[in-house]
């Protein structure tokens, strides 16, 4: 390394020469390859959480699904090998810094780390369907419903869903303020629906800061399906940004009577869970609160990635419980829409609900959640 230098140094020193009797040379800069550490071997288990977020056992077992995806089919130039590359992009995610200072610290050019970023996260956003998914059968749909019911005794909750703001650079051109929030500055409205494990199940990266909650679901994929019965009558658990429909279930404006009031404090107690996701996931990928300095399409690729890499986290370290097949619902629920003194014809309605269905709904939520009271 000292001997390169020392070359350019002599090199600089011909140009002024020559520059001194009126001969300009325009010399191509020197290629340095920087020497790269081998942080895998270098690092304990401790220090390598630390700087990459993920332990060795969760590393290995990322690269074991993407490296097919970042080899290259020569080692000419000194080619990335697909470990470094995925230690880069974790870097990357870890600290939130620009891609020179990553650069630095993985041995390559700025330009190349770029690439690699890009490379990377794509590989990982593209096992979104393998880890980012609702639940299909019946037998997983009850078994959802009844983790939710465990948190504080909301039936027939399949996923709880909100909006959080990704912040980026101003991404330039005639429509840039369209990505300026209602706080001022740039970012993406990110849509998420998460399980009461604090999984994702469905994230939707594409919508600029100043669009509206509501706006983003009813132009996603998701309003579809459950309007059109794939769920059957679960219901998604939203905050006071979104309309009362028959498959979501806000909180109450007004309070009128203890169950209502009890209504108010379940439905809360139950949805933040993806408040509390929101939180997990930006603090263990600090790039995600700290802003992106990247182009647009890096951006999508990188949040994207980042669930994907929570939701493998989350599996990795807990147990999850089996589904059950002889699990049933909650009986106060199941014994008051039998009985008939709640109309259930509700829930199989697929359309906005009007004044006389907001009546229905409160006698709904009054005579379940009055059972829930203490005689």
């Amino acid at each position: 390394m000292a001997r390169r230098r020392l070359e350019y140094l002599i090199d600089e020193r011909e140009n002024d020469s020559d520059e001194e009797y009126g001969q300009e040379y325009k010399r191509r800069r020197p290629r340095w390859l920087k020497e790269r550490a081998t942080y895998f071997e270098d690092y304990d288990d401790s220090d390598f959480v630390t700087h990459f977020r993920l332990s060795k056992t969760s590393a290995l077992s990322v690269l074991s699904m993407i490296e097919h995806n970042l080899e290259f089919t020569t080692n000419r130039n000194q080619a990335v090998s697909p470990i470094n590359q995925l230690l880069l992009a974790l870097r990357f995610y870890a600290t939130g810094g620009d891609q020179l200072s990553v650069a630095d610290y993985a041995g390559v050019s700025q330009s190349t780390a770029s690439r690699i970023v890009h490379r990377v996260s794509s590989a990982i956003a593209a096992l979104r369907c393998q880890y980012i998914n609702l639940p299909q059968t019946p037998q997983s749909v009850l078994q959802t419903q009844m983790r939710f019911y465990n948190i504080a005794r909301f039936p027939k909750v399949i996923r709880a869903m909100d909006c959080t703001h990704i912040r980026i650079r101003s991404p330039g051109g005639n429509n840039a303020e369209l990505f300026r929030n209602r706080k001022t500055y740039f970012s993406l409205n990110v849509q998420a629906i998460c399980n009461a494990n604090m999984e994702f199940s469905d994230i939707v990266a594409r919508w600029p800061g100043s669009s509206h909650d509501s706006t983003i679901f009813n132009n996603c994929v998701q309003r579809a399906r459950f309007e059109q019965g794939i769920y059957g009558d679960s219901v998604l658990l939203v905050d006071a940004g979104y309309p009362c429909r028959s498959y979501l279930m806000p909180p109450l404006d007004i309070v009128h009577t203890p169950a209502e009031n009890l209504y108010n404090e379940s439905q809360i107690r139950s949805r933040n869970v993806i408040e509390r996701t929101f939180g997990l996931w930006k603090r263990r990928f600090p790039v995600l609160a700290l802003g992106m300095n990247v182009t647009l399409d890096h951006t999508f690729a990188v949040i994207t990635a980042t669930a994907v890499l929570h939701n493998i986290l989350r599996r990795a370290g807990e147990e999850l419980p089996q589904d059950d097949p002889h699990l049933q619902l909650p009986a106060p629920w199941a014994e008051l829409l039998g009985e008939g003194q709640i109309d259930g014809r509700l829930y199989q309605q697929n359309r906005p609900i009007s004044r006389r269905d907001n009546l229905v709904r409160r006698t709904i939520i009054d005579t379940y959640f009055r059972s829930l009271l203490p005689q």
